[in-house]
């Protein structure tokens, strides 16, 4: 039902965030989308083509085994037709997530919601894949279509990329990052590895309040984990979508005595249908579709011209 999209921005940040993800055997991509409305995944991605794909919540899916997958690819944006981009989404997301349409409103209302309806597809083509059959991250995953010692030592034959630095900059303790190790006992981790694709684990994760400190509770094993820029994320859903939460923070992934932990310098939320009234929905949400309603007028004229 979800997959976790990591986008890297040009500053060298990995984003992260829940997607629904779209394929069909045979088919030589796996799809995600974006609305015109907040276009910040498909503008990453269109500038730095290297993305990832985490699966690591079956919730909803009916499988049961635990399996994770992490996989690498190379993405590709398009936006050529939005109209045809658009009937696509409305198709595959009724016969996906049907719960969806219903958030929001019919008629006149809901015409306005262009900046959610209207669709950049992000077409990801697999270049290498991470299999955990059991889920834990913590074991050594099965690698296809590359060099096991590679990756294990953080070493490639692809020429390695120059390494953001870290962020820096004043600490930011919200207080729902307090939701992190209570509400929410682990959360995916997304940093970028020495060959510039994005690696991202699932794991436990607690606060540290006296540090300002968010703990990374296991090293995830077979991945090269680095120092620098990373980003934290949670979310959760109903089997159904009847209900749907996330929010996100970056910050500089560190080493210290306690092992690895994240510096918070940014919280930011994600588009959410809490599990509340209707019209608490749109109260909660009225500010952000304001704000992706004049992003998509920025998108559409930058596109026109």
């Amino acid at each position: 039902m979800t997959t976790e999209l990591t986008t890297v921005d040009s500053r060298g940040q990995p984003i992260v965030w829940p997607v629904t993800p779209y394929y069909r055997p045979g088919a030589a991509t796996i799809d995600v989308t974006t609305g015109v409305g907040y276009p910040k995944k498909a503008d990453d991605a269109r500038r730095n083509p290297r993305v990832g794909l985490l699966f690591s919540d079956p919730t909803g899916s009916g499988i049961e085994s635990g399996v994770r997958v992490l996989v690498q690819g190379t993405a590709e944006v398009d936006d050529r037709d939005l109209k045809a981009n658009r009937e696509r989404y409305r198709r595959e997301s009724r016969e996906k997530v049907p719960r969806v349409s219903e958030w929001f409103p019919p008629g006149p209302l809901g015409a306005l919601l262009g900046w959610y309806y209207e669709r950049i597809y992000i077409k990801v083509r697999p270049e290498r894949v991470f299999v955990w059959p059991d889920g834990d991250q913590t074991k050594e995953p099965l690698i296809h279509d590359s060099h096991v010692e590679e990756v294990r030592s953080g070493h490639s034959e692809e020429p390695t990329e120059e390494h953001a630095s870290a962020a820096g900059g004043g600490v930011s303790w919200e207080g729902r990052i307090r939701e992190l190790g209570q509400r929410y006992a682990d959360a995916v981790l997304a940093w970028v590895a020495p060959d510039g694709f994005p690696l991202a684990a699932r794991l436990p994760v607690s606060c540290d309040e006296s540090r300002r400190l968010l703990r990374i509770e296991a090293e995830p094993a077979g991945l090269p984990v680095l120092p620098g820029r990373a980003a934290l994320t949670a979310h959760s859903h109903a089997p159904d979508y009847a209900w749907v939460q996330s929010f996100q923070v970056r910050g500089d992934l560190i080493r210290d005595e306690g092992g690895w932990a994240l510096v918070p310098h940014r919280l930011v939320g994600g588009i959410e249908m809490p599990d509340e009234s209707t019209l608490s929905r749109y109260r909660q949400n009225f500010g952000k579709s304001i704000r992706f309603y004049l992003r998509r007028r920025r998108y559409l004229k930058r596109r026109a011209g």
